[in-house]
């Protein structure tokens, strides 16, 4: 029998996809943002695709700053982790 595929919507694409091609990002009850690599952080999770090209238009267009409620500032740092936490993933494949 195969085993059912758990998916998540991207807050960025709004297009539903398995959980590991989604980072997760976490929002704490302190009001804390930050990248969750591995999935198991307290907080409110919401998913974004590991594609660059969609993470670059998401922060040129201010979406995650739109969906979170959080300025420019406090949400950079998390558009860099994302982008490092992809690029990393990438390095293996080549």
């Amino acid at each position: 029998m195969k085993k059912k595929v758990p998916l998540r919507k991207c807050i960025l694409t709004n297009e539903m996809h398995p959980k590991k091609d989604l980072l997760r990002i976490v929002v704490t009850k302190e009001g804390e943002v930050s990248v969750d690599p591995t999935g198991k952080k307290n907080g409110r999770g919401s998913y974004v695709v590991k594609n660059l090209e969609t993470v670059e238009k998401a922060r040129k267009g201010r979406k995650l700053e739109g969906r979170l409620g959080f300025d420019s500032e406090t949400l950079s740092p998390v558009y860099d982790e994302i982008i490092r936490l992809i690029y990393r993933e990438d390095i293996p494949k080549r």
